[in-house]
């Protein structure tokens, strides 16, 4: 199994969290989308342990089970069906959600995440 990994689950997996731990040690791969590490990367520089964070958050990404995952042209048309969906079911979620979700279905990934807006869409597969 391939998993997209959001921002709460990996702060998650940072602090031990049984679930996250033993989710993220199963999965054959793991993929972070740039939606992640902006919102990770922002904490980051908000908090008092900045450099410790990046350190763990670098070694993470080194793991060769780890990838980065950005948008293309196809993740647009992703982003926009998406995102009139929500509208027409009159669900909207936040922008950079509909991102992570675009990625997700593109490239057909489970997301790892406790944002329950993302239920909204059925067509996203869910851990």
């Amino acid at each position: 199994m391939n998993l997209l990994i959001d921002t709460n689950r990996y702060r998650d997996f940072c602090a031990n969290v049984p679930e996250a731990v033993e989710q993220v040690q199963v999965v054959e791969h793991i993929f972070v989308s740039f939606i992640t590490l902006a919102e990770l990367r922002t904490g980051f520089l908000c908090g008092t342990v900045a450099r410790k964070n990046e350190r763990a958050l670098t070694t993470f990404l080194a793991s060769p089970r780890a990838s980065v995952l950005f948008p293309d042209e196809e993740t647009t048309h992703h982003y926009a069906r998406i995102f009139a969906q929500l509208r027409k079911q009159g669900t909207p979620i936040p922008a950079n959600d509909i991102w992570i979700a675009a990625l997700a279905v593109q490239h057909g990934l489970q997301l790892f995440s406790r944002d329950e807006h993302f239920d909204r869409l059925p067509q996203l597969l869910r851990v």
